[in-house]
């Protein structure tokens, strides 16, 4: 038996639509570990930059999409301003003086491992990039399908997959793509069939990738 996100305490699924719509045109807690995509297009986490196993599978806490804006420095995050896409983008003041590029959109949502080794970690995802904000709208606007469809059923199982494109200044471009494999409830009863596949040669824990920040 798997509880994949519970209900309690959350909005009602009915207004997730109006709410997830709203991100396509603005184009964490403790414990929870931050997802990204490296510039060579590897899905990784944590400080150790972790690299995601291939096939495994991810639920999205449909409630837990935001948009908001970011101030970079340095390498090092000057201001951070994020709100639930249900609310209005959060009020800026003057960026900070030392962000290189002032304030920019992000967007960004929640997630849980479904299989395989990191099964139960929570992660959050957030981005600035062009490829990465598509990515996000488009699965947030999938999302708001479902929900119009199936209130029973407001939470997609992904598997994390990429994209590329050619640039003419820096070459390929690797962005982030959301595969939908199944949508199930907010308390599911059962692991989804494709979460449930074992990775028939699975590296062992000591084999992982560690990647450079």
């Amino acid at each position: 038996m798997l509880t994949v996100f519970k209900s309690a305490g959350l909005p009602a699924v009915a207004s997730l639509a109006t709410s997830l719509r709203s991100i396509a045109t603005d184009v964490g807690p403790a414990g929870v570990v931050i997802l990204k995509m490296d510039k060579t297009g590897h899905w990784v986490f944590g400080a150790d930059q972790t690299e995601v196993e291939d096939d495994a599978t991810w639920a999205i806490n449909p409630f837990s999409f935001v948009h908001g804006f970011i101030a970079w420095g340095d390498g090092e995050v000057l201001g951070e301003k994020m709100a639930s896409v249900s609310q209005p983008l959060p009020e800026l003041e003057v960026a900070p003086a030392a962000a290189k590029r002032g304030w920019e959109t992000q967007v960004g949502m929640s997630l849980k491992c479904l299989s395989g080794e990191d099964k139960g970690m929570e992660a959050r995802f957030t981005t600035t990039s062009v490829g990465g904000k598509r990515a996000v709208q488009a699965l947030a606007v999938a999302l708001a399908e479902q929900v119009e469809k199936d209130q029973t059923k407001p939470v997609p199982v992904i598997k994390l997959k990429k994209d590329h494109y050619a640039h003419k200044s820096y070459g390929k471009i690797y962005t982030p793509v959301f595969n939908v494999i199944e949508w199930v409830g907010m308390d599911a009863d059962e692991m989804p069939a494709e979460a449930e596949a074992v990775v028939a040669e699975e590296a062992p824990a000591a084999g992982r990738r560690r990647r450079a920040a």
